[in-house]
């Protein structure tokens, strides 16, 4: 455990990409079976324990500290685990740690509400550091600036591989992932997953800039609409059938009522949609489904999902990747004219006739609730990764509104100490007459440092009321939001909320009071 709470401390501290590379690879090296694979595992969220870690970590505080101590250590610390870490009581001499595999062999055994006295007993073995980095590990909310691809990078590297091979075998392998290491070191060959319903690395696409118009030859393009969904990718065989996020996450438990239908050996490319009457439904709708354990049968109902096929890498088990676009083009809508899977349609492509019509096909995308144009390059082969020149995105130009800062909150992280989160509003006229403020949405990003340290400073001294780790301020800072759409939400006491929201940029030149007006927003609800 020792070897993990380090690795865990010093990627927090340690900006440059590369950097973090090297640590990684320095610990799987140096560190044995299975402790590697577990914490490979953590870093790329393959731990999905499910205790009462909040409740049981409140009653063990109670015990030690008094509850508003901890909780204002809590809010100044801007992070529970860490704030536990530090205020825990440490023995004037701590035994020997336990492993990190001899704690997830443990908690995989363990049931949930046995957690508080074999916690409280490893937190009495470690350091802070330590009881951090097992509080993160029980969280699986590590927040030390590792994504998955980058943890899949620093083992791939490590045994000269590519990134792409560990991905094409990564959901055949489980944790702590004993054969794939052992490959890794050169004892074993590449775990075999012929045929298994296994993740393949997604081509992706750049945005469309001025000089890709320039030189665009639509002769050598296909053009679709880019669909408002979410990107998957379904794989079936073996009597087995999953269904991917872009970035490998096996979300198909989500979604029952999509899988039962397939029955087939083949890997397919598409946009989770849900649709009513042959109509795509908003993206709102989607979302109702998105990120739940559990489905109800009036989900199922109320957001039938469907699936919007536009590529197929592999049909009954042929690898149809290094074939040119428009030949896998045509071995889908062959395949999809015989297999007839349900819930499934096809993206049509669309014929512009040249560059000026494909300019106006694309400003009319917001008209059309559309999120865009793709183009794809017909010679494409399918390429893992983001290939230059042959998938472009053009999506819809953004949409602005000048909105009065009403909240702010500490972010976490490298941003636990700054209030970094904001939530603001618009301006609405009831029906007395009373004016009023109502929040829209809430935005992290598109600001600099620079910046960041400003609206840090503006809050802290304009702040009216404390809500724990929130504060209200006065409204008199205006934002100018950039955000893609509007949507109903009865979240918002306002009724709508903005889609994809950031900080274009502060108007420090702007009263509050000539900011944007709730009924401005209502008039670009999508259709």
């Amino acid at each position: 455990m020792k070897a993990f709470s380090e690795l865990l401390d010093h990627l927090v501290y340690t900006p440059g990409r590369n950097a973090k590379l090297r640590l990684m690879q320095d610990y799987f090296r140096a560190t044995p079976d299975p402790d590697r694979g577990y914490a490979l595992a953590a870093l790329t969220d393959g731990l999905p324990f499910s205790f009462p870690v909040r409740r049981t970590l409140m009653n063990l505080m109670t015990r030690r500290l008094d509850p508003e101590l901890f909780r204002l250590s809590r809010d100044y610390v801007g992070d529970t685990a860490e704030t536990v870490a530090l205020a825990w009581p440490e023995p004037a001499t701590l035994p020997a740690p336990p492993r990190l595999g001899d704690i997830v062999a443990e908690l995989e055994l363990m049931d949930r509400n046995a957690l508080e006295s074999r916690l409280e007993t490893w937190l009495d073995s470690l350091d802070s550091t330590g009881r951090w980095a097992l509080l993160k590990l029980l969280t699986g909310a590590l927040r030390v600036g590792v994504s998955a691809r980058l943890a899949k990078t620093a083992v791939a590297e490590m045994g000269a591989k590519s990134v792409t091979d560990i991905e094409e075998i990564w959901h055949g392998v489980a944790p702590p992932y004993l054969p794939l290491f052992r490959w890794l070191d050169g004892l074993a060959p590449r775990p075999d997953v012929t045929g298994a319903p296994v993740f393949r690395p997604l081509m992706l696409s750049h945005p469309l800039e001025d000089s890709d118009w320039e030189a665009l030859d639509l002769a050598d393009f296909a053009v679709e609409w880019k669909w408002d969904g979410i990107r998957v990718q379904v794989a079936a065989g073996r009597g087995e059938v999953r269904l991917y996020s872009r970035t490998g996450d096996d979300i198909g438990r989500g979604f029952p009522d999509l899988l039962a239908g397939f029955n087939f050996n083949a890997v397919l490319d598409g946009e989770l949609l849900i649709m009513r009457d042959g109509e795509v439904a908003p993206f709102n709708d989607l979302q109702q489904r998105l990120n739940r354990k559990t489905v109800t049968k009036r989900m199922l109902i109320d957001y039938p999902a469907h699936l919007r096929l536009y590529d197929a890498l592999e049909i009954d088990s042929v690898d149809l990747r290094p074939l040119p676009l428009v030949e896998r083009r045509a071995k889908l809508e062959a395949w999809h004219a015989s297999a007839r899977p349900p819930s499934t349609d096809l993206s049509v492509p669309l014929e512009p006739a040249g560059k000026d019509e494909l300019l106006q096909v694309w400003q009319g995308t917001r008209g059309l609730s559309i999120e865009g144009l793709m183009l794809k390059r017909l010679a494409s082969p399918y390429i893992a990764g983001r290939p230059r020149g042959h998938w472009f995105k053009w999506k819809r130009q953004a949409l602005t509104l000048d909105c009065v800062l009403m909240y702010a909150q500490r972010g976490s992280g490298k941003r636990s100490s700054y209030y970094s989160d904001y939530t603001f509003g618009a301006w609405t006229t009831h029906a007395d007459g009373q004016t009023e403020l109502v929040p829209v949405g809430k935005a992290y990003s598109g600001y600099t440092d620079a910046e960041l340290l400003e609206l840090d400073r503006w809050v802290r001294g304009h702040t009216t009321d404390r809500f724990g780790p929130v504060r209200a301020v006065t409204p008199g800072l205006v934002l100018e939001v950039a955000f893609d759409a509007v949507q109903r939400s009865s979240r918002h006491k306002s009724g709508v909320a903005i889609r994809f929201p950031r900080i274009n940029r502060i108007r420090w030149d702007k009263p509050a009071s000539e900011a944007d007006r709730l009924e401005t927003i209502m008039g670009l609800f999508e259709k």
